[in-house]
């Protein structure tokens, strides 16, 4: 393998959890198994194409800081090409089998969309090069519908209806492009789909528009034969007031309300969690529960901030409860691990973007290590499972069956009288318990 872009970046290799070499995995070994899977096909990794090639790092207070010698002057197709040989270089350096995009992150837009849909072909023409070269897969594509102007005031839920057209166009060629790459999924994000002030927006309309566009994907895919899984993600917040997609449970009633829940699962991101109040494991229990969960943004927030700030995942605690629900499920039948993180703006150098995925498949290796064996130890399992008990047999199974109602469940009281002193709950024991494999 070439190192045209990273010279002084080796394949990075497991050294375990003596080594002291940033640039080396101390528990992340892909062909180990761990159950019956290997590690590589538990956790399955995926490069986010925005954070990783695209941002520059600023913020509101300050220009780009990265540095990038990759990049052109400017910013065209021939210098997206080589954007690609970057990223799977990058890839082949960390072993990440999987990739996510949006259009405008791996193509330029052009001054039409003739113009656009041509230079997305152009680079895809590259793209699927160097997956066949080595062996990368594409997780998912998505259409970014949320940096250009046109859609200040959304897009599926824009109040104008030639924007809606022009977002359905642009998913079209979207789905086409990751078709053609064999993409397993197709995500939607809904960054502008919400309000600013609800002196200006009709809700209900709005989200009809949106139920609409979502079926036009959906007929789509049929027509085109694209089988991949569709994804919808959850954020309540920034850039908009308040996005339609807030958290698990409203994009769950979302789907319900317009008979979409046999169509796209949920794509659960941590720090979307956190916007919205909950924990990630909160969010992946809900997605879980409703058979929803598809697949998951690897990446965490400062708790202590109230943005998104997309930071690289390395609490140990928190992959293990995100393996934790994602073993429970069966683990994943769709989807994956995807980094949607970025370096900090101080983390500025190529090498930095090394460091954060590293310690971000380490952190996860960890988790999933820890989660497997609390697993197969069972105790866990079992005080949840005896928590339970009253509802396996007897009144608790009569309820889940439905098989009593109120005037039932009335006699029952006025013959059995008031309910025994219930167990504790043990919460400080079953911390103690998930502290010991930590």
């Amino acid at each position: 393998m070439s190192s045209e872009f990273f010279p002084d970046v080796p394949v990075i290799p497991l050294e375990g959890s003596d080594s002291k070499n940033p640039l080396a995995f101390k528990h992340y070994d892909a062909s180990a198994k761990v159950g019956d899977k290997t590690m590589e096909e538990h956790l399955r990794f995926s490069m986010a194409y925005w954070h990783t090639l695209r941002n520059g790092l600023s913020d509101p207070f300050g220009v780009p800081t990265a540095i990038r010698p990759w990049e052109g002057a400017n910013d065209d197709v021939e210098n997206a090409k080589n954007r690609v040989r970057v990223a799977f270089e990058f890839m082949e350096k960390t072993g990440i089998k999987y990739y996510c995009f949006h259009d405008r992150d791996v193509a330029p837009e052009g001054a039409t969309l003739t113009e656009s849909n041509s230079n997305l072909d152009a680079v895809a023409d590259v793209l699927l090069e160097e997956q066949q070269r080595t062996g990368v897969k594409l997780l998912w594509g998505t259409a970014c519908l949320f940096v250009h102007p046109r859609y200040n005031q959304g897009a599926a839920t824009s109040p104008y209806a030639d924007v809606f057209a022009y977002g359905a166009a642009q998913v079209k060629k979207a789905m086409e492009v990751t078709k053609r790459l064999g993409g397993e999924g197709y995500t939607f994000w809904g960054g502008r789909e919400g309000y600013q002030t609800l002196l200006n927006t009709n809700i209900g309309r709005e989200l009809d528009h949106l139920g609409r566009f979502l079926h036009m994907a959906v007929d789509y895919a049929k027509e085109i034969g694209f089988d991949g899984q569709f994804y919808i993600e959850p954020k309540p917040k920034e850039p908009t007031k308040h996005q339609y997609d807030s958290d698990a449970a409203a994009c769950l009633n979302f789907l319900r309300q317009y008979d979409l829940m046999d169509h796209l699962k949920l794509n659960i991101e941590t720090n979307h969690a956190t916007l919205a109040g909950h924990s990630v494991e909160h969010e992946l229990e809900v997605a879980a529960a409703a058979g929803a969960l598809g697949s998951i943004d690897a990446n965490t927030g400062d708790e202590m901030l109230g943005w998104d700030t997309d930071q690289f995942p390395t609490n140990i605690y928190m992959t293990t409860q995100i393996m934790l629900s994602l073993l429970k499920m069966g683990g994943f039948t769709t989807g994956g691990l995807n980094f949607d993180a970025k370096v900090r703006r101080e983390s500025f150098e190529p090498v930095d973007l090394f460091h954060a995925h590293v310690g971000g498949m380490d952190a996860f290796a960890r988790g999933l290590k820890v989660a497997h064996a609390i697993i197969e130890d069972g105790r866990l399992d079992k005080f949840v499972s005896e928590r339970y008990a009253s509802y396996d047999s007897g009144l608790g199974k009569q309820i889940e069956n439905g098989e009593v109602g109120f005037k039932e469940l009335e006699a029952h009281v006025l013959s059995n009288g008031e309910p025994g002193v219930t167990p504790s709950g043990r919460q400080e024991m079953l911390e103690n318990l998930v502290n010991e494999f930590l």
